[in-house]
Parts: structure tokens; sequence; C-alpha cells
């Protein structure tokens, strides 16, 4: 779900009578007269036995926001216990009752929307150069080291600790910045469970990481129809950098998640958040909640466009397993311990590539 490329050029394979103009984006590629099928740099290597699974019975667990916020011991206690099962079990969870006006999440969709729908010149103001960059749009995800590009626009944005935003379309960062903070504030309340579900107090978490300061980052990813979307994919496998992530999309799906070496479709909820847990939960959990494998797949109909919000330590803080989870001795760190920001630069200037950042920090001897 993070990003990093700067918009390329790619030479279409579309029926064209003159010259075509410029590609600077997925979505300049698409919208190519008589395009038919897609250039081989899309086109993404395929396991006949790696397609979604539509049999299975079990479906993503939901957890009920009120509930979390409730003054009524049991029903928290309860809920509780609920989210760690989610968290244990799925590593994702649909997030009702939330208390963010849907009006608000319909309208940071379509704000997005307008930032796509921007002139390429007007886009291109907002490049940047740095993964760390606080504004930055581009396609696919890293394509400086990347040999298959991914069927992908983007914009991402860093609104916390300090709010970043483009100046166009109009209204956009009055919109963004009212929904950043109604969303900051269900993200800290549900880290506040997950630490309690894991046995640590409830503000272990948001203490020890700095969550006053975290970071909080909106990705706004745009995968407009596609000719061929058997052989294209709108991003990878890959697992989230961060705490928690909540994401909202417009009515077309397309995410897909990995649940007992098996892909599920992932069926919206209206006016509910899919949150996911992060690479850095599983850390400080020392490996009991699993950061988990997800993707976009692409279709040739409709585009959709989904917000994606991860949010994080601050950026000066070095992420370690919980120390009150190693004191019998019998649980020893499973992962070194790295500065959230290093770890973030890692993953963003690498190929996404299911959990490989997670992986080089890993206690291997373990």
């Amino acid at each position: 779900m993070a990003a990093t490329a700067p918009f390329v050029s790619q030479p279409p394979q579309a029926s064209i009578t003159h010259p075509p103009p410029k590609l600077t984006s997925i979505k300049a590629l698409a919208e190519l007269p008589g395009l038919s099928s897609i250039p081989s740099i899309y086109t993404f290597p395929t396991d006949p036995n790696d397609q979604a699974s539509s049999d299975t019975k079990e479906s993503i667990p939901t957890i009920d926001f009120s509930l979390l916020t409730s003054s009524i011991p049991d029903e928290r206690s309860k809920i509780i216990q609920e989210l760690g099962k989610a968290c244990q079990d799925w590593g994702f969870f649909m997030v009702i009752n939330h208390g963010v006006p849907e009006s608000i999440m319909k309208a940071i969709i379509e704000k997005c929307r307008g930032f796509f729908e921007l002139t390429e010149e007007e886009k291109q103001e907002f490049e940047g150069k740095h993964v760390l960059d606080p504004i930055r749009c581009g396609t696919s995800f890293n394509v400086s080291v990347e040999k298959v590009l991914f069927w992908r626009d983007f914009l991402k944005l860093f609104l916390h600790p300090e709010f970043h935003s483009p100046n166009k379309p109009p209204a956009f960062s009055e919109i963004a910045l009212e929904y950043s903070k109604r969303v900051r504030q269900v993200a800290r309340e549900i880290v506040r469970g997950i630490s309690e579900s894991l046995g640590l107090d409830e503000n272990y978490i948001d203490k020890a990481l700095n969550l006053e300061n975290g970071l909080q980052v909106l990705t706004a990813n745009f995968y407009p129809p596609c000719p061929q979307p058997e052989l294209a994919m709108g991003l990878p496998p890959h697992s989230d950098h961060g705490l928690l992530t909540l994401l909202i999309q417009n009515e077309i799906g397309g995410l897909q998640v990995q649940h007992k070496e098996k892909w599920i479709n992932v069926n919206r909820i209206p006016n509910s958040f899919l949150a996911n847990i992060g690479d850095h939960i599983e850390i400080v959990s020392n490996g009991k909640y699993k950061s988990v494998l997800h993707r976009a797949v692409v279709n040739n109909k409709d585009t959709r466009i989904s917000i994606v919000m991860p949010h994080g330590p601050a950026l000066d803080t070095v992420v370690s397993p919980a120390s009150k989870l190693l004191e019998d001795g019998s649980n020893p760190p499973a992962y070194k311990a790295m500065k959230y920001k290093e770890y973030l630069e890692l993953q963003q200037s690498s190929k996404l590539d299911g959990k490989s950042c997670l992986e080089r920090i890993r206690n291997h001897a373990i």
C-alpha cells in the first residue's frame, strides 16, 4: 500500500494512427484510443494455482468500534478478546460503528479522484524525489528497481505529525485534514485495544512508540480499467509498514487477502474501514500477531480507487519486541531493534516483495 515511483513513460501497444502523446501515468495509458493489449512491461508472472478462492466459508472478522469505547467493562472486555483473535487468526478485520461520517469518507475518495483527473503536467508538480518526501505522486511502486510495472497510479501524503497536501484540486486539503484527524482517533483507539489484547497496558504501544507524534500517511491508489486484467497486477503481494492501516474504497472491489495459503476476495461493507495490522505490530508482539500479505487485482470495466492510511510510530522511534513479552526467557526476541524511519526507507526503496523487509530484521537463529 506504500508507494515510491515517479511517473514514467512507457511505449503503448495500441492501434494508433498518429504518434501517441508522452505517457506519464497508467491513467494516460489506459485512456489511449484502441488500447486492446498491455505493454509487456506490465505483464505480471502468473501462477494458475494462485487464483482467489471463492468457496471459503470463512469471512473476515468484524469489530464494532463503539464497544471498544464502551463504559461497560464486560462489553469492552469481550471486544478486546475478539480483536486479539482477529489479529491472531486473520491480521485483517472490518471496523463498523467507528463514528467517522460517511459523507467525509465519500468526500475524500472524490477529492482523490479529482487529483488523478488533473492534467499530467499539474500532477507532475507533486512528483517528489525521495521516499520520505511528504507529497509524492507517481505510478507503479518503485520503477527504479522494478522489472515489471504495476497497473496503478498513486498519491502519497504525510498527514501527521505535520500536515502536507497538494493545493489542487480545490478544497482537497480541507477534506484531507478533517478526514485524517478523525481516522487517526479511530486508529489510536484500536491500537490501544491491540495493546491490551497482548496483555500489555492499553497505552503501552501508544507511549512506547510515541504515537502522539506518530507518522500518518495517506496513499490514494488509482487502478483504471485494464484490457488484459488477467496479465496485470495493481499491487503485488505485500505487507504494510507501521502498526495499523485503515482502508476505504469506492464501490469497485479488487483487494485480496492471503488466509490459510489461499487468496480471499474482500467484499466491501458500506461505511466501514478495512483494518490490517502492519509489520511493526508483528515486531512489538514478537510474532504473536503477524502482518498479512495482501494484493490488488484489476478489472477491464471500472476504475477502482482506494484510500489507504497506515499509522506508525514516530519516525525516530526505535521499535523492538515489548520487553514484557520476553520476560520469562522462553520467548527470546524474534526481531532486531530498528528505527522506524530506517525501516520505512528500506521498504520504500526496494521492490515490493512480500514480507522481505521484515525478514531482513528477523533473528533467524531462533
